[in-house]
């Protein structure tokens, strides 16, 4: 029987490698329903290799969970075969993820790490080990329980020194840093994660560093979600710089190996003829052995893939390894990301970065590149227009709520983009895309619930709808934990009650904006602290109280200036500060400040702060009595005021312009999505989200843009 075993399947083996997995599975499947009795042996490793084609060609979690249980129960007669039974154990905990079966999942967990255990401590019971503590720290973190999870990770690093190897201990410690940034619980033990990873990556050979390419985007984009989490924007651009490069270098090797197995196909399609001249085959010959070679060259990417270990099938993710960026060698196979979710999350950072500093082309060249590159992931997991959350399959939620989530997240800095341009049309059409994406798959995106009402609030702010905007920012606040989005809700709040201009409104602004000002300085990094200054100032100047407004402003502006890197906001600062230095009668400053804010605010089509300063630079030219002056700047601030009214009513006109300032929430269903989407996808990747306001000049009623970051997000491994 055991001659009819191998030859099923090698037979199995073929038709896969042909592509024929209904064939391929039904070799298999004959010897699991032959009625004559195979060794138990054989019936272990054909179930395996029938759970692996499974959950890497189909959505069929619960069939290939049943052919491991049954395996399971086999081997436990069995007092060998150390390696199938760890085989065994970690795809059922697979299976178990994607069912949503997490309390099942972590009890087949701890059975694998006390098999681990009682083995010898040689290279593959370490090895198996790892890949059991990463297993089971991704299950842990699902249900919350980060405390518990660091510990499964320690051990895991533990194991891994065990093995003195570096690339290893790099993942964990990497996973670890991963999971401090998500909770966040000091700022030395965060600080402490991360210098352990810069000493284990600056350990490693650059030959080594060149075959982790997975291991080097993981490590550099925790880096910047840590370094905007303190607000570090600048030292956070030169990780995405080098980023930006890696993935550019990637690409375009990735189009060279392509090139070269087409015309590799090409060149075996002309060896299969069978009137080839000899001259000519051994010409071809010769030039296939070459082109192998390049190919063999260019595909060294990692010795992760020396050993010939079945790798982890996580969110059912079929796919070469062109398209994978590994972090861990087998049996652990730490991808993060597939490759096209990491490249889109490397284009979201390049605008995140990129549109504060006015780089609106390559942004929204970025942000359709990505979103491209996201359609048509959701596309091969099913999710076209139309498909709701209870269409997906399960075994298929968590994939699918990472693009959703990153489509989400490119869709906003897209709102922020056009909304900074007052191109409010544009921005309207894609904030009701988000709404309808929220709206189908509510309990995958229900963290971004928070997000688009934030967004509705700048999208009535900026259409002039202050009382609007306002109840929509103080329902943002109420529906996120996360105390620094709160604070950034209630200071556009009162953005907008200061923009009504009547006494009430006035206090309502004081009584939001004094809670986030005694509390700036308790806010991780300088982002909150560098926009309450402003709207402080603002308030202060109100009240006519110039030089302590002055000292306010003249602080948050430093800050803006030597941290953020927003441009926007400091030509905001510096308007604000050029008409604080014409009341106090220094024309000369008031000159020079002005004309720094209109250079920046052109610089980045910002048209509301334009007229704001040329509003200023009226009251200026009146007071020296420079008449050509004032003409010039009255001609343009009518040209550009005209403007912006014309793309309000635009606006306006729109039949979905009521939907979006309407003060309520949207509507969506009852969301009782099951198992782990829910509680994984509210905590998601911790991505920056970028929003801006409109307010008024103090006493007058021109407008402008008050351009906040709001960089943090929690998220999850």
């Amino acid at each position: 029987m055991e001659a009819v075993a191998e030859g099923l399947w090698g037979l199995a083996d073929h038709h896969e490698k042909e592509g024929e997995i209904a064939k391929s599975i039904k070799c298999l499947e004959a010897i699991c329903q032959s009625h004559d009795s195979f060794l138990p042996i054989i019936e272990v490793k054909t179930r395996l290799r029938l759970a692996t084609l499974l959950l890497k060609h189909t959505h069929n979690a619960n069939h290939a969970k049943s052919h491991l249980e049954r395996s399971q129960l086999l081997l436990k007669s069995i007092p060998s075969c150390f390696d199938l039974k760890c085989r065994t154990f970690s795809l059922l905990s697979q299976c178990y993820h994607l069912v949503g079966a997490i309390h099942r999942q972590k009890q087949i967990l701890h059975k694998a790490l006390d098999l681990t255990a009682s083995a010898n401590s040689d290279v593959s019971a370490n090895l198996w080990a790892c890949n059991f503590n990463s297993q089971l720290a991704n299950a842990l973190i699902i249900e919350g329980d980060c405390s518990s999870a660091l510990s499964v990770l320690e051990s895991g690093y533990a194991s891994a020194t065990q093995l003195y190897y570096p690339q290893l201990q790099m993942f964990f410690a990497t996973s670890i840093l991963h999971v401090h940034l998500m909770q966040w619980p000091d700022d030395n033990l965060v600080q402490s994660a991360l210098h352990r990873c810069d000493e284990i990556w600056g350990s490693l050979s650059p030959d080594k560093t060149e075959q982790c390419l997975g291991l080097f985007f993981y490590n550099e984009l925790l880096h910047i979600f840590y370094l905007l989490r303190v607000c570090n924007y600048k030292s956070a651009t030169q990780h995405v710089d080098k980023l930006d490069a890696a993935m550019k270098a990637d690409l375009q090797k990735m189009r060279e190996i392509q090139r070269l197995s087409n015309e590799l196909n090409a060149i075996s399609q002309s060896l299969s003829r069978s009137d080839l001249p000899n001259r000519e085959r051994l010409l071809l010959s010769t030039k296939q052995a070459h082109l192998q070679d390049q190919i063999t060259s260019l595909s060294a990417f990692s010795s992760f893939l020396e050993q010939p270990l079945e790798p982890a099938y996580f969110g059912n993710a079929s796919r070469a390894w062109q398209d994978k960026l590994f972090l861990a060698p087998p049996p652990v196979d730490g991808e993060w990301l597939p490759k096209s979710a990491v490249y889109s999350l490397v284009d979201l950072m390049v605008v995140v970065f990129g549109r504060p500093r006015g780089l609106f082309k390559e942004c929204a060249k970025r942000i359709q590149s990505g979103i491209q590159t996201i359609q048509g992931e959701l596309a091969k997991l099913g999710i076209n227009e139309g498909v709701r959350e209870v269409d997906v399959q399960h075994s298929s939620i968590w994939m699918a709520g990472v693009y959703l989530i990153l489509l989400m997240q490119l869709l906003e800095n897209n709102v922020a983009l056009e909304l900074t341009r007052s191109e409010f049309v544009a921005a309207q059409q894609t904030l009701l895309r988000m709404k309808d994406l929220f709206v189908r798959f509510p309990t995958i995106l229900q963290g971004c619930e928070s997000v688009i009402e934030l967004l509705r609030g700048q999208y009535a702010h900026y259409v002039g709808c202050y009382s609007g905007a306002a109840f929509h920012f103080i329902e943002a606040a109420k529906m996120t934990e996360s105390k620094s989005v709160q604070a950034m809700c209630h200071i556009y709040a009162a953005i907008s009650h200061f923009c009504s201009g009547d006494a009430e409104s006035l206090a309502q602004a004081l009584d939001l904006i004094g809670p986030v000002y005694r509390m700036k300085d308790s806010y991780v990094g300088v982002r909150e602290e560098a926009n309450v200054h402003f709207v402080y100032g603002l308030l202060l100047v109100r009240q006519n109280d110039y030089e302590e407004a002055r000292t306010k402003l003249a602080k948050g502006l430093q800050i803006a200036h030597t941290s953020t890197g927003n441009l926007q906001l400091i030509s905001q600062y510096l308007t604000i500060l050029g008409h604080l230095a014409l009341s106090l009668h220094d024309t000369i400053q008031a000159r020079e400040i002005l004309r720094s804010a209109l250079t920046l605010a052109k610089k980045l089509y910002d048209v509301p702060t334009q007229i704001w300063v040329l509003s200023v630079l009226k009251d200026l030219y009146q007071g020296l009595g420079e008449v050509g002056n004032q003409m010039e700047n009255d001609e343009y601030q009518k040209k550009k005021s005209d403007e912006l009214q014309r793309k309000i009513a635009d606006a306006q006109s729109s039949i979905h312009h009521l939907e979006l300032i309407e003060q309520s929430r949207f509507k969506v269903i009852d969301m009782k999505r099951g198992v782990a989407a829910s509680q994984s996808m509210s905590a998601n990747l911790d991505i920056p989200e970028s929003v801006g306001l409109w307010t008024t000049q103090p006493g007058s009623s021109s407008s402008r843009l008050l351009d906040v970051d709001s960089r943090r997000r929690p998220k999850r491994r």
